[in-house]
């Protein structure tokens, strides 16, 4: 039985729980180490199938871009595969864009997992991973559905399991061009490579022991590489980690935005909690939440 439409669909946000820069290649893109975690922030996003074959976007909030990820994603899927359906895209968008939480390549990727099924294509994983490296280098571990040890530009994926923990999660007013950090002297470009077998090992003996969670995610010690250069370009990303940093300890910038998050506690409860949606003191104009850390897409199961 065919499907005409499909609705409530999550799109996750992702945290860096470090980034290294480890080099560059030939092409200008940086290489990259990271390890990338869902939490449960997420944009919600209903398609609608059609049989015209139009792509169309419906911005249930804010405006987003007019081509944005999500059309690209759900255009480069019907060309690739053929398919003469078209799509109309509804996007309740949750998740702050420019804060390196990879909102947008969350929505691509989540057009792509939805529209396999609604169109019935019968896509596997491994095809539309090699289609999401197309689109954006984020996209691919969306598609991969678990927590992963991230390599090269961010398509080579080696899952991970990590013990339940919870994260609040800041952004400030200001939101990041990704070039501008990318171009910045104060980019350090030349990390020390980890060994990935020796990464995971690592890992599985840090899960494994009864320690608290906190203990076991701050031993993925490492560091972002972007965090010096976003802090030259936007001093409030700065001012975010030392409110974090002065009531839970710990704080990091994720990914290449202006977000930045600290480890909240482990297991069920986190060591706080939010007040109408706030950490009560933050600044006006910062938005955020405490948040849960997946280590699994919520619609990993919709692909083998």
């Amino acid at each position: 039985m065919s499907l005409n439409a499909l609705y409530d669909l999550p799109a996750p946000a992702k945290l860096n729980l470090y980034l290294h820069v480890v080099g560059r290649r030939h092409d200008g893109y940086h290489l990259l180490q990271s390890v990338f975690t869902f939490i449960d922030w997420a944009d919600r996003l209903h398609l609608e199938r059609r049989s015209d074959g139009a792509i169309v976007r419906h911005d249930l909030g804010a405006a987003l871009p007019a081509d944005d990820l999500c059309l690209k994603a759900a255009r480069a899927l019907r060309d690739a595969s053929g398919c003469a359906f078209g799509v109309d895209i509804s996007i309740d968008k949750q998740v702050p864009w420019g804060a390196g939480l990879g909102g947008g390549s969350s929505d691509a990727a989540t057009v792509l997992i939805g529209l396999n099924r609604l169109w019935g294509l019968g896509w596997s994983r491994h095809q539309l991973l090699a289609l999401g490296e197309t689109l954006g280098a984020d996209v691919p571990f969306f598609i991969g559905g678990h927590t992963a040890f991230v390599e090269g530009i961010g398509e080579k994926l080696t899952p991970v399991s990590l013990a339940e923990q919870h994260y609040a999660v800041l952004k400030p007013g200001t939101a990041i061009p990704t070039a501008g950090i990318f171009s910045s002297a104060l980019l350090t470009r030349d990390t020390t490579p980890a060994i990935v077998t020796g990464f995971l090992a690592h890992a599985e003996a840090l899960v494994q022991k009864e320690q608290a969670g906190v203990d076991r995610l701050a031993a993925f010690s490492g560091h972002n590489d972007l965090q010096r250069a976003a802090e030259a370009l936007c001093p409030e990303v700065a001012e975010v980690g030392r409110w974090l940093q002065a009531r839970f300890g710990n704080s990091r910038m994720t990914g290449s935005g202006s977000a930045v998050y600290a480890r909240a506690g482990a297991g069920e409860r986190p060591v706080a909690t939010m007040q109408d949606g706030q950490l009560e003191g933050w600044p006006e104009g910062w938005v955020g939440r405490m948040c849960r850390g997946l280590n699994v897409h919520p619609l990993a199961g919709w692909l083998g």
